[in-house]
């Protein structure tokens, strides 16, 4: 994992939401409170060497919205195409009590708070492993050289080439200095990938990231000061009185729209619900029902293993049915679609055939 570092202030507060791809309004329903991995999979390699909106393993995305794939992703790792809608139900359900007897580590058929925190833990290493992979692949792509640092004229010329750019004409016109004609949106995100630029690279600055910076810069989890940085992000853009906290009521603000029909009162109902739960379970650690931008750090560190015990237990809840705070086979088999997003129907008689 990359050191983390201190943060740099004074960024433009719509940053981080020009970087990713802007969720699509329902006409006659606001947002979805959660935003989903897989629905933006299809963007992602034309978009490669830029920073991506998505990250696995973390709760909250870019525009504050939740990770709705969160719980999968922690549960499943890397596992996560195993469990797509369409396949094998017995063989899913198969693969579901095998990880079930992973997690269980002393082997009692049930899963405890701290074997999940466990389990929780090791998965989102999986995912940083895969962000390290990611990030040295597409480091090599904009380091042409090979000096083992990417300046920021190497990178834009990268970034213009996705954009359509002949590429050898633009390094021509940055390098003699020349008009760019780009039209003012892509300027616009190239000024504020600029400005993230300057956040991962390490004092001194010199606009020259090495691998590590790099890293930083496409993924903040990585990085102290990144991660501080996207809390601020977010907390900008959900601050309404301006004193840099939320409140509840702040946090579970509905974005704007109007309600038409009952579908989109259901949306608007489910945001509430799970926004308020995020918040006074897990967010606000001292219950003072104010959110600090500590708090929120913690929150939305994916190594912080004191969350990651609250998420465990959160996550026993949600199927702990007979209530005696663990998950029991047929448990997980029956709530398969929050572990997994698939339904995985016959659970009962099916967990003795498998397990």
């Amino acid at each position: 994992m990359a050191s983390r570092q201190a943060p740099l202030c004074g960024l433009a507060p719509c940053c981080l939401w020009l970087l990713g791809v802007i969720l699509l309004m329902n006409a006659s329903a606001r947002p979805a409170n959660h935003s989903s991995a897989r629905e933006r999979a299809g963007n992602r390699e034309e978009n490669e060497i830029l920073p991506p909106d998505h990250l696995n393993g973390v709760k909250l995305e870019m525009d504050g919205h939740l990770n709705k794939d969160f719980h999968q992703e922690v549960f499943l790792g890397k596992d996560m195409d195993d469990f797509e809608e369409d396949a094998e139900p017995r063989k899913s359900r198969r693969k579901l009590m095998v990880i079930f007897s992973k997690v269980d580590l002393n082997t009692d058929r049930r899963i405890s708070a701290k074997e999940m925190q466990k389990w929780i833990m090791q998965k989102t290493a999986e995912h940083f492993q895969e962000a390290v992979a990611e990030s040295r692949a597409h480091f090599r792509a904009v380091d042409p050289d090979g000096d083992g640092h990417v300046s920021w004229d190497e990178y834009k010329v990268k970034f213009l080439a996705t954009k359509g750019h002949n590429e050898r004409e633009v390094a021509e016109k940055i390098k003699n200095k020349w008009d760019l004609n780009i039209d003012e949106e892509t300027q616009e995100v190239l000024e504020n990938l600029k400005d993230r630029w300057y956040q991962a690279d390490n004092p001194p600055p010199d606009l020259l990231l090495t691998e590590s910076e790099f890293l930083s810069f496409l993924h903040p989890e990585h990085s102290r000061g990144m991660l501080q940085f996207m809390v601020k992000e977010i907390i900008r853009d959900l601050d309404q009185d301006g004193d840099k906290k939320l409140s509840l009521s702040e946090f579970i603000s509905l974005p704007v729209g109007t309600v038409e029909n009952q579908q989109g009162q259901d949306v608007d109902d489910g945001w509430v619900r799970d926004r308020k739960r995020e918040f006074e379970e897990l967010i606000d650690a001292n219950h003072d029902g104010i959110v600090t931008m500590a708090e929120l750090e913690d929150y939305m560190d994916p190594m912080n293993e004191f969350s990651a015990l609250n998420e465990a237990k959160q996550m026993i809840a949600i199927a702990d049915e007979n209530q005696n705070h663990y998950l029991e086979p047929e448990e997980v088999l029956k709530y398969s679609e929050f572990f997994t997003g698939s339904k995985l129907v016959d659970y009962a008689r099916s967990v003795h055939e498998e397990f």
